[in-house]
């Protein structure tokens, strides 16, 4: 066997609870945060900021001796990375798309713009003006580096949508970004690669960025996210971000597990540091608690919880489903915001509820999906208000 150094990069806990319908309460995070450890992994993600039983987890974890692996992903606001520092963290991923579609949907100032808040990439935006939004996103991520460089942190920036992203203008990302980080980690986030495209597209970003430290983080769409990531490792990329179990958002990530398994068999390479026996141990908890991956083309792969996803989702069918016939179905728990109750009143009920309003129900319905450790269809969040379980405030 040959001995492999690749930087490996969990992220069960944060992106595979992103999975409608999975929940791990602190007890079960404590002791998968724990079981993953032991497996050697170099970083095990979690997000402070989504709620604040996740800080005290942080905190709990590094007290505990696992410092050296936690690392915050941390939303590219200063007031985010102060969270993070002030939980203990030495390492943070910071993340931003970085594809135009994304960009335009995100924009602050085209969100105001009369011409173009409406308007998404298929409706012929002016190149002046995708020029203006690469730049503003550029400017406002070297801004952030910048702080979290001088707070002392290790840091990795996480391109959001990387696979959909002007080859150059990722490449320019790349070695602006790269002075400040240690991986730059390229996101599939639709899973629209193939191995093929995969093998290339790596290939021609390190040539054309003098080898810069590309990580990949790639999702199971089409159900190729595990070749997908062995091609980058075979390319040159340096580290690998997944979960156990390949579970998270509509049909997952790729399955850490398969990975290093199928780098060790297919080419004889063990990666550095990481104990293969205790690889099962984490995978049979996962079995034992039901945490299972959506089959890609399912229709439960089809569903979308996370708030972010539903805000952009809204305006843009095609910022997170890449299927043209199938309709993305809005789902509400622990990771969902007012957008997903915007389209549940505004779009299906016909009825526009205040601000205040959307984020009272948020609020209770993030409550109770935590203390009933689920999720919730539209059809049951009605039923949760018929019921008064769930109660509309006055405006």
């Amino acid at each position: 066997m040959e001995t492999l150094t690749l930087t490996i990069s969990d992220e069960t806990l944060r992106d595979g609870q992103q999975q409608v319908g999975l929940f791990f309460d602190p007890d079960i995070e404590h002791t998968l945060a724990h079981a993953i450890a032991r497996t050697g992994v170099h970083q095990i993600a979690l997000m402070p900021a989504v709620h604040a039983s996740e800080a005290t987890l942080v905190r709990s974890l590094i007290h505990e001796g696992l410092g050296q692996q936690i690392i915050a992903s941390t939303m590219l606001t200063k007031t985010a990375i102060d969270q993070s520092v002030a939980c203990g963290v030495r390492q943070i991923i910071l993340f931003h798309a970085v594809s135009d579609r994304l960009l335009l949907l995100r924009d602050p100032d085209l969100r105001q713009h009369p011409a173009y808040r409406d308007k998404t990439l298929e409706d012929g935006i002016p190149e002046s003006v995708l020029e203006q939004i690469r730049q503003a996103m550029l400017n406002k991520v070297v801004e952030h580096l910048r702080y979290a460089d001088e707070r002392g942190l290790k840091i990795c920036f996480a391109a959001e949508d990387a696979s959909r992203t002007d080859f150059d203008f990722l490449v320019d990302c790349i070695c602006k970004f790269q002075p400040y980080i240690e991986h730059f980690l390229l996101c599939d986030t639709v899973g629209i690669l193939t191995p093929e495209t995969t093998y290339q597209w790596i290939s021609n970003l390190l040539a054309h960025t003098r080898q810069a430290p590309l990580a990949v983080h790639f999702h199971n769409d089409m159900g190729m996210a595990l070749e997908n990531t062995i091609q980058a490792v075979r390319a040159g990329a340096c580290g690998i971000s997944g979960t156990f179990g390949g579970i998270g958002e509509r049909a997952g990530n790729v399955a850490l597990e398969q990975v290093l398994h199928g780098l060790k068999w297919r080419f004889g390479w063990e990666v550095a540091g990481i104990d293969y026996d205790a690889l099962n141990h984490v995978t049979e908890y996962l079995h034992s608690l039901g945490a299972r991956a959506h089959a890609p083309y399912s229709p439960q792969a089809q569903r979308h919880e996370s708030g972010v996803h539903v805000h952009s989702l809204l305006r843009d069918r095609h910022s997170y489903c890449i299927f043209p016939h199938v309709e993305p179905e809005i789902w509400f728990g622990k990771c969902s915001g007012i957008s997903n109750l915007q389209h549940l009143f505004e779009q299906q009920l016909g009825q526009s509820l205040s601000r205040h309003q959307y984020e009272s129900l948020r609020a209770d319905l993030k409550a109770i999906a935590m203390q009933q450790k689920r999720s919730f269809s539209a059809s049951e969040v009605l039923e949760l208000l018929e019921n008064g379980t769930l109660k509309l405030q006055m405006a």
